[in-house]
């Protein structure tokens, strides 16, 4: 019923480093250079993993993986300095060894802070310490040549002393001490050298960041003659973040965030567009807490709405960052909330592109867009939602019975900067009893047992509950919801049960009394909460049958990295008795599997699982010899060996699991033992065309241009020189004079797979259409060109309402903003950025000028994304391991 899809943030752990430009070329060059090399990526890798595992000590695993998710998506080569801006406060550089490393922690994770210090307690003790007392005139120092030249001096010490405690702890980092902003003067009669920002160059920290290392910065800046001027740091600050645009700007400062003037709490959060009036005007807001709320506006009216200031203390930086929790107080403009009780007045297209966009069920194909508004009719119900609709609930409360959240969207941006939290404590103001239902592998589960009041889990769900708290009255509160067939009957019966653990926490608004929540929470009718999916580590066998060509020998060179999963058996008739080449973990001989040895194997279980790598139409006698095989395992209470079929055979076949994880339902695949995975071209057009189908013209269907290096047109038996058997490819380059070749204009089999299962997602889980003119089609036509490997697609396709390229990119980063291997990027992808990719790249998105047709470019690696390395993903979905187990991150 309900699941909360959070930005881009169904992944795994979030291992992805931002390694811009140059430090990222340097890595691949290492690698080409030196095969032995990988080890040291590998431990950098591990490096980055154990840091991030320490976060999880900081709240739930879940949520820290979220946050890690959206700042690493944040930065990218052409824009590095979008993850976040720090002002040190001059009293924290006192404590530097805290500061350097909170700093080393995020560097270590893949993000690149710009940090700017401030000074003023340093110069301070050395003005009265020369007899100078420090001069200010509203708050500003007043400074003379003497104290500009003092100014000057601590500002580089105190920059090296942290750029060398940095360096210390191996974080490379830059000193910047001039440069980035130019000034004008302020008042020169009034404050003497006191600068004015008019511009500020990004260039000296952007080229810090693609060198790998942390750009420190000062606060001082030079009039265009070249005069050094002295600027507050705080203004310093939020220049800079108007012009980096950042998703975080962090004030460090001693108190460690900003406090309540008559009860003395720390404040958690102020919603400026909810707050700021109401909060100015209270008594105790007055002098420096008036002029930093005024400065803090002020600078987020500048940015865009994603961005939010943060006050907190050096030693709490990763918990503020990490967490939904928090630990200081954080600052953001939010928007007002709207209550809607009907879908004209949301605007129907709005709802119904959210609820394609985000809900998890129709992402999943359990679920049809048209189904679910046709539900929300059935009954009274209340749509809570902010103005660009980052967070929307739905909250069904028929007259005289228990609401219910039927549903909760979120966007990335929604659960970033705290809309969800808005709209939940929106709902529980109206709704003080309240039912919902949510996966149990939810990303963000642990947001649902911190709010709830007890949870009761049941096969693949949990319900959750708040303002029930006698058992009696829960049980007949289910069974009625239950008989009005507004939850699954899988709930009943209700009995007593555990304490749950909440998970995680949530901030409170600064002008209400409301508390954070603890860690923990017990309740006398709540359920332990079930575990999120655990995966396995145990070690299995897997049998490779048609190992010879291209996509054979790019799964073995996988499977050699994978921890748990062992090639134990590979088949090729052509190179039967020959050595194994490629797979590192141990000696395997080819041998030629025939139907009976398969049938023999899956019976004895042999191996856990299963690849079949044959050419279109030679799988089906094997498969029906472990179809038999299984058969009598099952009789004996064992489960098949999983099966992936590379080959299009299975593919149109309902009794086969479609292996694309990106887009239709991962627990299918994951409970699933025959699994079809996709062709190359067929996953390129699905990933193109499945975030614009709200935006699909019914009748004027998509078209698709596609271009695939010559490994695509697969291999045939040959020998090497000196007559030893080999493959070589089908189509040699050398064949094609250095240009492209089309073929198969018309009703290619990667054009009909590709219509097949997208419409699945524009018509829900059946695909159902009435008519076959109803059904999703696309025009594609594939050329063969002389590179090895790469496959690069344009799509082109009308648009049934008018939209912009920014509105366009946002559906791609909305949709695959939490998957690990589709990478959504501005530039067109080239072939540089898809061969011997693991994943996929989009980008290069273009709209014409009359603003209804579409022009976008994406890519992978048909041997990889396109083959290999979505075997593997299904295969560790299928064993229970891990999604990207064995799978390198190389984004």
């Amino acid at each position: 019923m309900l699941s909360t899809r959070a930005a881009h943030l169904s992944s795994r752990v979030a291992r992805r480093a931002l390694l811009p430009g140059h430090r990222q070329a340097a890595l691949t060059a290492v690698r080409r250079r030196d095969n032995i090399s990988v080890r040291s990526i590998q431990s950098v890798q591990t490096d980055r993993d154990t840091i991030t595992r320490l976060l999880y000590s900081l709240g739930s695993k879940r949520e820290v993986e979220r946050h890690l998710r959206i700042f690493s998506s944040a930065s990218n080569p052409t824009q590095p300095a979008k993850f976040a801006v720090i002002k040190v406060g001059g009293a924290v550089l006192d404590n530097i060894d805290d500061l350097a490393h909170s700093l080393s922690f995020l560097y270590r994770v893949g993000l690149y802070p710009v940090v700017l210090h401030g000074a003023g307690p340093q110069m301070n003790d050395i003005l009265e310490a020369e007899g100078v007392e420090p001069d200010y005139i509203d708050g500003i120092r007043v400074t003379d040549t003497n104290t500009l030249q003092i100014a000057r001096r601590v500002f580089l010490e105190e920059n090296l002393k942290l750029v060398g405690a940095l360096e210390k702890l191996g974080t490379r980092a830059r000193p910047i001490t001039s440069g980035v902003f130019t000034a004008d003067y302020l008042d020169r009669p009034r404050y003497g050298l006191v600068g004015r920002i008019t511009r500020v160059d990004k260039r000296p920290i952007e080229a810090s960041i693609r060198a790998g290392a942390l750009p420190i910065l000062t606060s001082l800046a030079e009039t265009p003659e070249g005069q050094i001027l002295n600027v507050n740091a705080d203004v310093a600050a939020g220049e800079l973040s108007k012009e980096l645009e950042p998703l975080k700007i962090v004030f460090l400062n001693e108190k460690g965030g900003l406090f309540h003037g008559v009860t003395g709490e720390k404040l958690d959060v102020i919603n400026l567009d909810e707050e700021y009036d109401q909060l100015i005007k209270e008594p105790w807001v007055k002098f420096g807490t008036k002029l930093k709320l005024r400065e803090f506006k002020e600078l987020l009216e500048h940015l865009p709405r994603s961005s939010s200031v943060a006050v907190i203390s050096s030693a709490n930086l990763q918990r503020e960052l990490f967490t939904d929790s928090g630990a200081g107080t954080l600052i953001r403009r939010g928007y007002r909330l709207t209550k809607y009780n009907t879908l004209t007045s949301i605007g129907p297209d709005r709802f119904r592109q959210v609820v394609h966009e985000r809900d998890p069920d129709v992402s999943a194909g359990t679920a049809s867009v048209a189904g679910i508004l046709a539900e929300l009719e059935r009954t009274p119900f209340t749509i809570y939602a902010d103005e660009p609709l980052d967070s929307v609930a739905v909250v069904s409360h028929p007259e005289g019975e228990i609401p219910v959240l039927t549903r909760l969207l979120p966007s990335r941006a929604g659960v970033l900067n705290g809309v969800l939290d808005n709209v939940w404590t929106a709902v529980r103001k109206d709704h003080r009893k309240l039912f919902w239902t949510a996966p149990v592998d939810d990303e963000n589960r642990a947001w649902h047992f911190e709010r709830a009041d007890g949870s009761f889990t049941r096969g693949s769900r949990t319900l959750f509950w708040c303002g029930v708290t006698d058992t009696s009255e829960l049980d007949h509160a289910v069974h009625s919801l239950e008989q009005n067939k507004r939850i699954p009957r899988a709930f009943l019966p209700v009995g007593p049960s555990r304490a749950a653990n909440g998970l995680g926490g949530s901030r409170a608004y600064s002008t209400s009394a409301r508390r954070t929540p603890t860690n923990t929470r017990s309740y006398a009718t709540a359920t332990a909460p079930a575990p999120p999916v655990q995966y396995t580590t145990e070690h299995k066998r897997l049998a490779l049958v048609g190992a010879r060509g291209y996509t054979g020998q790019a799964l073995v060179t996988l499977l050699s990295s994978h921890p748990y999963l062992h090639l134990t058996h590979v088949s090729s008739r052509q190179l039967a008795g020959r050595a194994l080449e490629g797979y590192t973990k141990g000696s395997v001989t080819y041998s030629n599997l025939g139907v009976s040895d398969v049938e023999k194997m899956e019976r004895e279980g042999a191996v856990d699982a299963w690849v079949l790598a044959l050419p279109n139409g030679a799988g089906a006698p094997f498969v029906a010899a472990l179809n038999n095989g299984a058969k009598e395992k099952e009789q004996k209470g064992v489960k098949a060996g999983a099966v992936v079929d590379l080959s299009a055979d299975w593919r149109f076949d309902d009794g086969w699991t479609y292996g694309l994880p990106e887009l239709y339902n991962r627990p299918a695949i994951r409970d699933s033992t025959r699994i079809a995975n996709p062709g190359c071209y067929a996953t390129t057009i699905q990933l193109l065309i499945a975030p614009l189908l709200p935006y699909l013209k019914h009748g004027c269907w998509p078209t698709v241009f596609g271009v695939s290096g010559y490994s695509g047109a697969g291999t045939v038996p040959g020998q090497t020189p000196d007559g030893q058997p080999a493959s070589i490819p089908k189509i040699p380059a050398e064949s094609l004079g250095g240009a492209i070749r089309p073929y198969s204009l018309t009703d290619h089999v990667h054009e009909r797979e590709a219509g097949r299962h997208l419409s699945r997602l524009l018509h829900g889980p059946s695909g159902g259409c009435g008519k076959v003119s109803d059904a999703m089609q696309v025009a594609f036509v594939p050329v063969v060109a002389p590179w090895f490997s790469g496959i690069i697609c344009t799509l082109s396709m009308p648009l049934a309402s008018k939209a912009t390229a920014a509105d366009i990119r946002a559906l791609y980063e909305e949709k695959y903003q939490n998957e690990r291997l589709v990478r959504v990027q501005a530039a067109i992808p080239s072939l540089a950025d898809i061969a011997g990719k693991q994943g996929a790249v989009i980008g290069g998105v273009q709209v014409h000028s009359g603003g209804e047709r579409v022009v976008v470019v994406g890519g992978l690696d048909n041997l990889l994304k396109g083959a290999a390395t979505q075997c593997l993903q299904n295969l560790n979905l299928a064993l229970g391991y891990d999604e990207y187990e064995g799978i390198p991150d190389d984004r």
